[in-house]
């Protein structure tokens, strides 16, 4: 398992402790604002057995975030295979989710940046994707402060059509050769 660590945030493996936080964190309609629903319990919990799978089956996943300095469990970075079909898939994405409280502190810019370095360095991605609502300009600031580029819109294939959080804009990064 690879850990990274930055000035102020350790990026490591799942650790029991983190699931109720990050259980109440998929819980909280702030965090999930620009997803369909929250999640469950049970639906969190599936979510990090889902990434220690990744990260044993192809090496890479979503690390759980904490901050260095008070190892306070703050959410997650890291990399993972969209399930659905688009004309930008197979791709390897790069995503972030962090608590509200952990939220305009520059921790989703500071883990990304760092994800993004160790996908072009070590893992030898030739590219990398992000996509969101089109609505959800926190992130899609995130993106951008990372260096990725706007490529297009699309309509998320897994959301209903009409859904307000269908439209959604795709971001790629590219390695610096």
């Amino acid at each position: 398992m690879i850990h990274l660590q930055t000035d102020r945030l350790i990026l490591r493996d799942w650790a029991p402790r983190d699931l109720s936080p990050f259980a109440d964190m998929n819980a909280d309609p702030r965090v999930m604002e620009f997803f369909p629903k929250t999640c469950s319990r049970e639906q969190s919990d599936d979510l990090v057995l889902g990434t220690k799978k990744s990260f044993a089956e192809s090496g890479f996943g979503l690390f759980a975030l904490e901050v260095r300095e008070t190892k306070d469990f703050i959410g997650f970075t890291g990399f993972s295979s969209p399930e659905f079909k688009a004309f930008f898939t197979p791709a390897i994405e790069i995503g972030w989710r962090l608590k509200f409280s952990a939220w305009g502190q520059g921790y989703a810019r500071e883990a990304a940046s760092a994800c993004l370095s160790l996908g072009f360095s070590d893992l030898g991605f030739e590219g990398i994707v992000s996509f969101t609502s089109a609505s959800n300009h926190r992130s899609i600031a995130v993106m951008e402060k990372i260096g990725m580029t706007k490529e297009q819109s699309f309509d998320h294939p897994s959301i209903t059509k009409g859904h307000p959080l269908r439209p959604h804009v795709l971001y790629r990064a590219k390695p610096n050769k």
